[in-house]
């Protein structure tokens, strides 16, 4: 079976509160760019419609966003807006709020408890609703995120939010918003080439409680922003000789592999990677094969 006929759901699904999601999604911010932000070179606004539009015929239900993921030319929610709306009843789209880049694309100061509510109408606004499906409070270095996190949580009983996430946090920051308001998902940088004991305890933590764990750069690596990461450990190019598939894939997979409560938000602006990275969902790893990656990871550490 080729990638181009595996779809979603070959993951399997999980739940986001009551919204119902499957395990590969896309994340956003590579629509915009070679590379995030103001990395890279613009990309055809076209081909990114496209790979909007293929990623919900392969079956993928959850896009992960943000107002602050634009390039000198692209925005994200622009895209997703017009490649997607009227949206479908079953597309949930997830966003963040907390960073803020200006006008030329420069990094400001993070919001305000008192600012969120302008972070929120700015994606509602973008994105052409009437309500976000998942908002995410990306933590940005403070110590508390109780004031900020209520503030999230005054526009969820106000119906602006139907749920609500973390990002970028530890594992007592979990428990600090959770004392507020339910929490359905975390999204924290996790990889296979970036061991991390508070990560793992956070997902740990996560799957307890029947809360999703959403990572971000898990195929991009120690790159991070600027894209997919070029270097692969000798375990994982031995996996993906062995499947016949990419590396990338491998790394999705992996990803996948750490709990049925692990999401995975691969994000790309090419139409045959998009294609790979569902098709990921698909790829069953043996406990042999987890075994000597989990190994290479801690070595890496």
């Amino acid at each position: 079976m080729t990638s181009e006929m595996i779809t979603a759901h070959a993951a399997g699904t999980w739940k986001l509160g009551d919204l119902s999601v499957t395990r590969v999604g896309f994340g956003a911010m590579r629509l915009t760019g070679s590379a995030a932000f103001h990395h890279g070179t613009p990309s055809d606004r076209g081909r990114s419609i496209a790979v909007l539009r293929k990623a919900v015929e392969l079956g993928v239900d959850h896009i992960d966003t943000a107002a602050f993921y634009f390039s000198a030319l692209r925005a994200a929610n622009e895209l997703i807006n017009t490649a997607l709306g009227p949206y479908a009843d079953d597309l949930v789209i997830a966003t963040k709020v907390g960073p803020f880049r200006d006008y030329a694309g420069e990094w400001g100061t993070s919001a305000r408890p008192d600012q969120l509510r302008g972070h929120v109408e700015e994606n509602l606004r973008q994105l052409g609703r009437d309500h976000l499906d998942v908002v995410y409070l990306r933590r940005m270095r403070q110590d508390s995120i109780a004031e900020h996190f209520g503030a999230l949580a005054e526009l969820r009983e106000a119906g602006l939010i139907r749920h609500l996430g973390v990002s970028a946090v530890e594992p007592r920051h979990l428990a600090e918003a959770q004392a507020i308001a339910p929490v359905v998902s975390v999204q924290n940088r996790y990889a296979l080439d970036r061991p991390d004991p508070e990560a793992d305890e956070l997902l740990r933590l996560c799957g307890e409680q029947g809360i999703a764990f959403v990572p971000f750069y898990a195929v991009a690596g120690d790159t991070g922003e600027r894209g997919a990461s070029g270097a692969h450990g000798d375990e994982v190019l031995a996996v993906a000789q062995a499947h016949g598939v990419s590396p990338a894939q491998v790394r999705i997979a992996w990803t996948l592999h750490q709990g049925p409560h692990v999401l995975a938000i691969p994000g790309t602006g090419n139409p045959d990677h998009l294609a790979e990275n569902v098709a990921a969902g698909a790829l069953r790893l043996t406990g042999d094969e987890l075994a000597r990656l989990n190994t290479a990871r801690q070595q890496t550490g």
